[in-house]
C-alpha cells in the first residue's frame, strides 16, 4: 500500500469532518456548504486544478465544486463525485471534533461521506501529478441528503464548462464493495376530505380521520405484497383533525414507495390513486386526492462498457482479485441522475457505522484502502481505453 497516499487520505478525512456542512434544508440556519468548499478549492487550486463554484438558480449559499485537473496523456474524462453536506447533528456530544480511536475516526460526516470525498480529492491530486492518462474531474457537491440541488446544478453546467465525462464514481459509503443495484423511491402526498360535524352526531358528518385510518390499512396491505419483490409502499406522516368533539373534515398522509430497478418510480401516484379508487368504491362517502411530491429512479449497474470495466479494476485494487459481495442498497443514492446524463456510473466507497446516528464513524483502514485502490483503478483503467 501506498503509506503517503493512504495517511494524506486520513489527514483530510479529519480536516474534512471538523467543518461543519450540516444541510440547511434539513436543518434551519445550519451551516450548509460554503465553508468545506472554500477549503477544498484552495487546496485544488494549489495543486493546479481549474476550480469553479456551481450553484441552483438563486441559492448562492449552496455551492457546488467542480475541480478539473489539468489534462494528462490522451484518454478519458472520468468524475470523482460525493457530497460534501450531512445531516443534523442532534445527539452528538462533539460532531465536528474528529476523534481518533484506533483505526475508527467518529464525527458527523466520517462515513456518509467526507472520508470518501477525502480519498477521492487525493486520488484526484495524484493521479494529476502523475500526468496519468485522460482528464480527472472532482465533482464536490451541495444538498444530497435533501433535494440534490447540487447535482442537479452540476450536471446542468458541465456542458458549458467543456466538460463530457465518460465515466462517474460515487464514492458513497458501501463498505468498499461495489453497488450492484439501489432502490428509487417516491413521495406522494394524500389530502382526504370529509365533512365537520359535532361528535355527537356523527352522521351529520363524515369523518377524514376514519378515512385515514382505511387508507392506512389498505397502504399496509399493498406494502406487504410489494414487500415480497424488493419493494416497498406505507405511510410515513399522517395527520388530521383539529379539536375534540369535532368530526374531521380533512386529513393528510405522506405515502412512500420504494421502487427496484425496471419499476419507474413515478408510477406511485397512479398505485396511490388506484387505492384510493378502491376506497372510494367500497364507501360512497370517502373523498381523496394524491399528489406526487417527488420521485426518484432505482439504478443498476450497467453490466458492460465503462462503468462495469472501471468497476472492475476497481474490485481488483481494493480485493486483489477476491472481490466482496455486491451490495444492493434498500436506500437511494445519486448514482441515477448522472446515469440518466448519459454518464455511466458505479458506486463504491469507504465506510463505518452510525450513519445519520449520534456515534458516526468510519473506519480508517478502508479510508487508506480506497484511496490507494481508487487511484490505482482509475490509471490502469484510463491508460487501457487510452491505448
Amino acid at each position: 500500500m501506498n503509506a503517503r497516499l493512504a495517511e494524506a487520505a486520513v489527514s483530510l478525512t479529519a480536516e474534512l469532518v471538523r467543518i461543519d456542512s450540516v444541510n440547511p434544508g434539513l436543518v434551519p440556519h445550519a451551516a450548509g456548504e460554503s465553508a468545506i468548499v472554500g477549503h477544498l478549492s484552495d487546496r485544488l487550486r494549489a495543486r493546479g486544478f481549474d476550480t469553479h463554484l456551481v450553484t441552483p438558480s438563486g441559492r448562492p449559499d449552496r455551492p457546488s465544486l467542480v475541480a478539473v485537473g489539468p489534462a494528462g496523456r490522451s484518454g478519458p474524462t472520468v468524475v470523482l463525485n460525493g457530497h460534501l453536506d450531512t445531516v443534523g447533528v442532534d445527539g452528538m456530544v462533539e460532531p465536528f471534533a474528529a476523534s481518533i480511536d484506533g483505526d475508527r475516526l467518529r464525527g458527523r460526516g466520517a462515513s456518509d461521506m467526507k472520508s470518501g470525498v477525502a480519498a477521492m480529492v487525493v486520488a484526484a491530486e495524484e493521479l494529476t501529478a502523475r500526468a496519468s492518462p485522460g482528464r480527472v474531474v472532482l465533482a464536490l457537491v451541495a444538498d444530497e441528503e435533501d433535494a440534490s440541488l447540487g447535482t442537479e446544478a452540476v450536471l446542468e453546467a458541465l456542458p458549458r464548462l467543456g466538460l463530457h465525462p465518460d465515466v462517474a464514481v460515487v464514492g458513497e459509503p458501501t463498505w468498499l464493495a461495489l453497488a450492484q443495484t439501489l432502490r428509487g423511491y417516491a413521495l406522494v402526498e394524500v389530502t382526504l376530505e370529509g365533512r365537520a360535524a359535532h361528535s355527537s352526531q356523527p352522521e351529520l358528518g363524515v369523518n377524514a380521520v376514519a378515512h385515514l385510518g382505511r387508507l392506512l390499512v389498505a397502504v399496509e396491505e399493498r406494502g406487504r405484497d410489494l414487500a415480497t419483490r424488493g419493494g416497498s409502499l406505507m405511510v410515513t406522516v399522517a395527520s388530521g383533525g383539529e379539536s375534540p368533539f369535532v368530526l374531521a373534515h380533512s386529513a393528510r398522509a405522506l405515502v412512500e414507495r420504494r421502487t427496484v430497478p425496471g419499476e419507474p418510480a413515478g408510477d406511485a401516484l397512479a398505485e396511490v390513486e388506484d387505492l384510493l379508487a378502491d376506497l372510494s368504491r367500497s364507501d360512497r362517502t370517502f373523498r381523496g386526492s394524491a399528489r406526487l411530491v417527488i420521485a426518484r429512479e432505482a439504478w443498476r449497474l450497467d453490466a458492460e462498457g465503462p462503468a462495469a470495466a472501471l468497476g472492475a479494476q476497481l474490485e481488483d485494487a481494493l480485493t486483489n482479485g477476491s472481490p466482496l459481495d455486491r451490495v444492493h442498497a434498500p436506500y437511494w443514492m445519486e448514482a441515477p441522475l448522472w446515469q440518466a446524463a448519459g454518464i455511466p456510473t458505479i458506486v463504491c466507497g469507504p465506510a463505518g457505522g452510525g450513519l445519520h446516528a449520534a456515534d458516526e464513524w468510519v473506519d480508517l483502514e478502508q479510508v487508506r484502502r480506497y484511496a490507494v485502490a481508487l487511484t490505482a483503478a482509475v490509471e490502469r483503467w484510463a491508460t487501457a481505453r487510452a491505448d
